[in-house]
């Protein structure tokens, strides 16, 4: 089956800063290019961490604060202002930037690397070749260019690649209806143990929200044959 990769939909001119590069710099570097975020690499293009302006904001406001001192912080709170106090005596990207950074392959699945955005809560992730250099980067909005596929195409999808090419089914075996990405599956399949089979196929086609499963079975091969005297 054919899966959108992470190559595919990632901007492939990123706009990047360097380890030594001024903080003043990277604010213009965001404002220009009309960006929240970009890379810090070294000079080898791998990736070193990201910055972004929350990151900027955050110094401002950790400024701001300095002045009330840590010392009678509570413990539980003292490291805390303390990695605050060094952010906000950043003068560069990479005494500001995030570490370590999270970042996908090419070749990955857009699916999985959308997992990686939720399960970290971030909003854009280098792309690196084998050799860990950046090559790319994939935002949220680039991963969700896979979910504005038309219910049309989503619904040929499944017919051509999961029951035609994948499971080998006669024509109109099941029928397939889409609905703002949510996969209704009807009709009657050989074996009850190709039903699951049909539903997480269907549900690895790009731009697919949901998948109702309707399809009944002929035999049930998934319990041990009856045993006769």
């Amino acid at each position: 089956m054919k899966t959108s990769k992470v190559g595919e939909v990632m901007t492939p001119d990123v706009i990047q800063a360097y380890h030594e590069t001024p903080l003043k710099d990277v604010a213009q570097l965001l404002a220009r290019h009309r960006i929240s975020g970009l890379p810090v690499v070294d000079a080898d293009d791998k990736v070193l961490g990201m910055i972004s302006e929350t990151d900027l904001v955050r110094r401002q406001a950790a400024q701001a604060r300095r002045a009330q001192g840590i010392r009678s912080w509570p413990p539980a709170l003292r490291r805390k202002a303390e990695v605050a106090a060094a952010k906000a005596r950043a003068m560069t990207a990479g005494q500001l930037m995030s570490t370590p950074a999270i970042t996908v392959h090419p070749e990955q699945r857009v699916a999985d690397a959308a997992r990686v955005m939720e399960r970290h809560q971030i909003a854009r992730l280098p792309v690196v070749d084998e050799e860990d250099r950046l090559i790319g980067i994939a935002t949220r909005r680039d991963l969700l260019r896979v979910f504005l596929r038309t219910d049309e195409e989503i619904q040929q999808e499944i017919i051509d690649e999961v029951l035609t090419h994948a499971m080998c089914l006669p024509p109109h075996t099941v029928i397939v209806s889409v609905h703002d990405g949510t996969a209704t599956l009807e009709g009657r399949l050989e074996r009850r143990s190709d039903i699951p089979v049909a539903v997480r196929l269907s549900w690895r086609v790009d731009g697919v929200v949901g998948v109702m499963n309707s399809l009944t079975f002929r035999v049930d091969d998934t319990r041990p044959p009856e045993k006769h005297p």
